[in-house]
Parts: C-alpha cells; sequence; structure tokens
C-alpha cells in the first residue's frame, strides 16, 4: 500500500490511471487555491470571503495531507538511506520546503502572506518528463553551464548602475536636492535607466545630467544585451548537442563506420569544416567522448564515429 501510495503521489505515470487523476486533481486545487487568494483582494466580493477563507483551508489540508504522505513514503524516494534520514532528507530538499511554504501562510504569521505564491511552484512537480526532452531541465542545464559569464555580465550591471548612480548624483545633486539626496538616492533611476525601462518619475534636469544619462543609457542598452547573447549562445548549443545525439540514434547500424586516426592520414590535425564527404557524430579521445564542432582539430589516435554520403 505504502509503494502503491508513492507511486501515485510522486511519479506522474500514464498509464496509472490513478496516479493522473491524482496530478489533475491537484493542478485543480492547485489553481483554485492561487484563484481565491486574488480573488480575497477584490473589495466587490468581500461578501464571499467566508466561502473564500473555507476554499483556501480545505484546499491547504490537500496540501498537508500530500506533505504527509510525502514525508510517509520518502524512503522510497531515496532508497538507499534509511527510513529517519529519507525522511529528513525529503525535509531539508528544495521540494519539501516548497511543501511546508505552501501550507504555513494558512497560520496567518506576520510576514508569511507572501509564501502563498510559492504554491506555483507546486505545479512543476508535475513536469516529470524524461530529463533528455524536458524543456526546464535543457533551460537549468543552460544557465548551469554559463553560470559564470552570467555572474559576471550581472557584475557589470551592478558597476554600471553604481558608477550611474554616483554621476547623476554628481551633477544633479544641487539642481535637485530633495531627488537627488545622495549617492544611493540615484539606484532607482540608475535601474530604470539602465534596465531600459525608464518610468520617468525621476530624471536629469541639468545639461551635463542630460548628457551623462544619455550615454548610461546607450551602455545599459549594451550592458543589459551580455546576458541575453550568453544565454541565448547557451541555447544554441545545447541545441546543436541535441540534434547531434538524435541525429546518432536514428542511425542504421549498417551505415555507421568506425575508424582511428593514423598520424599519416587524410584525417590527422584536419579541422572538422575541413574535410569532406563524410557526417561526423562522435569522436572519442582518451577515453573521453567528444561531439564535433567545426573548428575542432582530429588529433592521432582519435576514434571517429561517422557516416559517408550516399
Amino acid at each position: 500500500m505504502k509503494k502503491k501510495i508513492f507511486d501515485i503521489i510522486q511519479i506522474s505515470d500514464k498509464s496509472n490511471i490513478v496516479s493522473r487523476a491524482f496530478d489533475l486533481t491537484l493542478v485543480i486545487i492547485i489553481f483554485t487555491n492561487i484563484g481565491v487568494m486574488f480573488l480575497e483582494t477584490f473589495s466587490e466580493l468581500y461578501l464571499y470571503k467566508a466561502l473564500f477563507k473555507k476554499i483556501e483551508f480545505w484546499t491547504t489540508m490537500f496540501f498537508l495531507m500530500e506533505y504527509i504522505l510525502r514525508i510517509w513514503t520518502a524512503d522510497y524516494l531515496y532508497p538507499k538511506t534509511d527510513k529517519i534520514k529519507a525522511r529528513l532528507k525529503f525535509l531539508i530538499s528544495f521540494d519539501g520546503i516548497i511543501d511546508l511554504l505552501t501550507i504555513i501562510p494558512t497560520l496567518y504569521l506576520t510576514g508569511f502572506v507572501a509564501f502563498r505564491m510559492l504554491r506555483v511552484v507546486r505545479i512543476f512537480h508535475l513536469f516529470r518528463l524524461n530529463a533528455q526532452y524536458d524543456s526546464f531541465n535543457v533551460i537549468t542545464s543552460v544557465i548551469i553551464e554559463k553560470k559564470n559569464q552570467i555572474a559576471s555580465s550581472i557584475f557589470i550591471i551592478m558597476i554600471l548602475m553604481l558608477a550611474g548612480s554616483l554621476c547623476m548624483y554628481s551633477a544633479e545633486h544641487e539642481a535637485q536636492p530633495e531627488v537627488f539626496n545622495n549617492a544611493f538616492s540615484g539606484i532607482w533611476w540608475a535601474v530604470s535607466t539602465v534596465l531600459t525601462v525608464g518610468y520617468g518619475d525621476i530624471y536629469p534636469i541639468t545639461a551635463l545630467g542630460k548628457f551623462m544619462a544619455i550615454i548610461i543609457a546607450f551602455l545599459g542598452v549594451g550592458a543589459v544585451a551580455i546576458p541575453t547573447g550568453i544565454i541565448s549562445a547557451g541555447f544554441v548549443e545545447e541545441y546543436t548537442k541535441d540534434q547531434h545525439i538524435l541525429n546518432y540514434s536514428n542511425l542504421d547500424s549498417k551505415d555507421i563506420l568506425e575508424i582511428k586516426v593514423e598520424k599519416n592520414d587524410d584525417f590527422c590535425n584536419k579541422k572538422i569544416m575541413e574535410i569532406k564527404d563524410i557526417i561526423i557524430y562522435l569522436i572519442i579521445r582518451d577515453e573521453l567522448s567528444i561531439l564535433p564542432t567545426p573548428s575542432l582539430t582530429l588529433k592521432k589516435n582519435d576514434i571517429i564515429i561517422f557516416k559517408k554520403f550516399n
């Protein structure tokens, strides 16, 4: 019974009607809970406040029941650990923390109202697709792979914001002391300008301030485009890898050829883009598998998996 409950609440199996029914019920309850949270903010619907409170209470009780069942069946989620450690591991996991934070707001503790929006995160529990074709997994992979470049670009943007705030304070403080009161008072203006939002509630009025605002705005366009370009390039790389793997997996085994690169043959010390009449799918070098790129140079003792053109 415990294993069956785990399969229902933890694993979305298309062949399991009960599991799919549970997933559908969970989706409906999530959207009902969030919908009620929005409707409670309308003063015109004040007469239905008691009904909204009841709906929120019972939907949260469903979340609580699911949370308890997930703790109870955690030993199936972490089969290599004992029951107590498995449950503790679930409690401190991302899913466990999010599940808890979706229940806490019902207690109406001060400062916990913002956690209600974390109920939305629960919808992502339903996307249990194969990792190879999971779009969310691709996004995560790109961000992790490019995390250093993204962090560097964000650091550049932050420096530009601070510099813009300080420059604008120097130029506008005497003309607008109530607006640009200190160096940090221009942060809001710098954020809206560098990020190209431009609300217009704070703006320079001096000639020097306007000139610097033009320069900072131009720099902001370029700076904000850096992380966008990095992430876009990451998606292109990931898509290219997936296409190589897909093409390789769809090949008929009789079409696949394998050779070892020797010192004096035509492939040695040549770039992939220079090799004609064959399609290279994989390169094995020093027991490492390498996906081919146009600029990659083949070396002696490389093993290449390829197909000849018909």
